[in-house]
This record gives structure tokens, sequence and C-alpha cells, in this order.
């Protein structure tokens, strides 16, 4: 614990460092925050790197040390943003000397978070801001840009509305929900969108709350039928149009010769999504070797894999057409138990949860693409996308008379915790005779 000295404590230095010595995947080298006290120096990453052919290593300032030729706006954010983060830790090591208390460079490290947070119970974006940081920190970069969206929305409203640039948790009532959902409206959002952004504004005032940095007497969502003066989530229409191809359009597919690797491709995740319990397209991609289990002759014969959405556990057994789909991918991608069955990522180039997620995102696209383009060769007038394949495999089983409770199972069609209970309450061998009934 710190404590009042006998001499005036020292304060730390603070500095941004280009730390060439770490090269990330685009050639970049990243920012760090350095702080030395006695000798002793800590360094932290602030998320922000420079190619090296807009460095001039002979200057000692960053500012005059990153290049005019790294153009505008880019150049000038890139300083403000470093000066934010150099001012942010260079005040948490004046606040520490002026104090006269002991401390080290870890010290003033903690202090700066500590006025961060203290900024954070505050307002609502920072807030905001600060759970975003924590899921890109735990690799839910999906979550993250869910969250971030939401705040730039909300920072648009209150900055029209109030005229600040941020709001305490109190003035988000049920008039502000209901002046929100109506600026929404005029700008053409629709019932999908609307329900998704105030349910994670929802989310967000719970966390809040959990953690002691909002009170519940605030809370502007209705939590049970008698709350009729709060605002309602619920209300929102966010039923689609159900979409499945009957079993004679899937077979046709099937049948759908192509000399295209693309549209290869895509036909395969379809019918691989439809066969294999309709996984979706994130999990698919990032299958690997190792999620399998073979049988004596060495053919897949389960697949073992977590969802990415909810974190839910599925083990599931193949069916003969996508054991040889994942087959015809052995002699092409099988290198290590560590690869991936399907030629979307690359572990060289997409390392990164931001890497990887803007891959998918764009093959995603390309796929469904293809999928109109095969649709119309296979003559079938459903528009093909792979959540037609995933709702095909749920139709089918539920025309074949399964049970809804193991369709769900299969899909994951839960929150995390009914995922919880569903799971225990069926066993995978009811699932494996329900997938049978596919062929």
């Amino acid at each position: 614990m710190s404590k009042t000295t006998d001499y005036k404590e020292g304060r730390a230095t603070v500095r941004i460092v280009y730390f060439t010595s770490k090269v990330l995947a685009d050639g970049s080298h990243p920012f760090l925050v350095c702080i030395t006290k006695n000798r002793q120096r800590k360094y932290l990453a602030t998320g922000l790197s420079l190619l090296p052919k807009y460095w001039n290593a002979e200057k000692s300032n960053f500012r005059d040390a990153i290049r005019k030729s790294y153009l505008e706006p880019h150049r000038e954010k890139l300083i403000t943003d470093l000066r934010n983060w150099e001012d942010k830790y260079s005040d948490a090591a004046t606040s520490l000397a002026g104090a006269d208390e002991q401390h080290d460079a870890r010290a003033v490290a903690a202090k700066a978070i500590e006025g961060r947070k203290a900024t954070r119970r505050i307002l609502l974006l920072a807030y905001i801001e600060e759970l975003a940081q924590g899921m890109v920190a735990t690799g839910q970069i999906g979550n993250a840009g869910v969250y971030r969206d939401l705040s730039n929305q909300l920072a648009k409203f209150i900055k029209a509305e109030y005229d600040v640039t941020d709001v305490p948790f109190e003035r988000v009532t049920v008039s502000f929900c209901n002046e929100w959902e109506a600026t929404l409206r005029a700008t053409g959002a629709q019932e999908i969108t609307l329900s998704l952004r105030f349910r994670t504004l929802r989310a967000v005032l719970n966390r809040a709350i959990a953690a002691g940095v909002s009170k519940p007497v605030h809370y502007p969502f209705a939590r049970t039928v008698a709350e009729k003066h709060k605002f309602s989530v619920g209300k929102f229409d966010v039923s689609t149009t159900k979409r499945a191809l009957p079993r004679d359009a899937v077979r046709r597919l099937e049948a759908l010769e192509t000399d295209s690797d693309r549209l290869r491709l895509a036909k395969e995740v379809f019918l691989f999504s439809f066969y294999g319990g309709g996984i979706n397209f994130v999990d698919l991609a990032q299958l690997r070797w190792r999620d399998l289990s073979f049988n004596a002759e060495n053919r897949p014969e389960r697949l073992n894999y977590v969802r990415q959405k909810t974190g839910g556990k599925f083990s599931l057994k193949l069916l003969a057409p996508a054991a040889a789909l994942i087959t015809s991918y052995a002699p092409l991608t099988r290198a290590t138990p560590d690869s991936y069955i399907f030629p979307v990522l690359d572990p060289a180039r997409h390392r990164t949860p931001t890497q990887i997620k803007n891959r998918l995102h764009k093959v995603l696209g390309q796929v469904n693409k293809d999928l109109k383009v095969l649709a119309s060769q296979a003559g079938i007038d459903t528009t093909l996308t792979t959540y037609v394949a995933r709702h095909s495999f749920a139709t089918a089983l539920k025309l074949a008379g399964e049970n809804t409770g193991v369709i769900s199972q299969a899909m994951g069609h839960k929150s995390e915790a009914i995922t919880a209970i569903y799971l225990d309450s069926f066993a995978s061998e009811l699932v494996d005779t329900a997938f049978e009934r596919l062929l």
C-alpha cells in the first residue's frame, strides 16, 4: 500500500514508443506507452500501429516522426489518439507524484485505469466502450462491433437531442427510449433493427446494474406485464419470412455439376449445413480436422464443435453426404490437426479475431451471391443463402415428424441458459436418429 514518505516522491516519465521489434500481420509496428519509474519500465499496448515507411526514426517526438506522407485525416487522428494515450498516463503520474505517494510504473498504469473506470461509472457511452474493449480482449469481435454500433447511433441522438457528447445513466429514461425510437424510425430503421438496438441497450443497462455503476430505479425497460408504463422491447415485430427448400430441390442442387471452384465451395457449404445439423457459416468455416473423430477405416464419423454465438457444445453424427464432403477436402486441407477443413480461412493470413471476422464476412457475402447463381442453374425459385440451408434442415426434420425439442437442440436455437438445460434433456443418440431422416 502507498504511504507518505519523508522525501518528495519523483514523477514517473511517460512516453510513446514506436516498437520496431514487433511486426504485425500487415507489416506495421505497434505504438506502446512506456512508463518509467526508478529505472523500471512498463509497456502498455495502445492498439495503434504505423507502417515503417511513414516513420522518421531521426525525430524524437512522435508528432514530428510521423511523416506528412501519411495523409490527412489519418495522420492527425493518429497523433491525437497517441497524445490522448500519453496524456492519460502522464496525468496519472502527475497525480501520484503530487500526492507524494510511493509508487512504481505499475501503480501509474493502475491509476490511469482507475480514472477511466470513474468516468465509466458516470457516463453511458464511456461504459459501452469499456464493454466493447473487454469483448475485443476476449476475441468477441462481432459482439464488440454490435456494442460500438449502438454507441455510434446513440452518440448521434444524444448530440442532436441534448447537445452533449455523453449522458449519465439516469438520463436513459422511458422518455429517452421513446424519443430515440422515434428518431430511428424517422431514418427508416426497420423493426428488426430497432429490436437489435434496444435489446443491446437493455443488455448494457443490465450489465451496468449488475456491476453497481447504475441504479435499478432508473431502469426504463419493462420486466413484467404489469410494467406497462415502461418501454417494451418485445413490441417490435421481428418475424421473418420462412424460407426452406423442399427435399427435391435439395437433390437438384446436389446433382448440379460445376467447373468453378468458387461455385463448388458455395454448393458444398450449403449441403454440409443441410446435412450437418444446420451448422451456420461462421462455425462451418472455422471447423478444424481435430474436431472430427474417425472410424476404423479412417473415415470421418462424428463432428464435435463449440458454437461461436452461444458457446454451446455439439456432437453430431456425420451422415454419408456430409462425411463424403469432408473426405473430398482431405487432400487439399488436411495438413495438421489444426488445419481448417474448408478452404475459407488461411492460418498464416487470418490470425487475429478482426482478420478472421473480416474474412468470414467477405466470403459469406460471396457464397450467398454464388448460391443465387446455383439456384438459377438448378431451376430453384427460392433465393438461396446459407440461412436457407439451416432452415431447410429444421423444416425437413419437422415435416418428418421429429420432436421440436430435438431440432432446437441440434440447431442451438436457445439462449445460453436454456441451451444448457435442453442439452441435458436429450441424448446425442436421439439427434443421431433424427438426422437419419434426412436421407
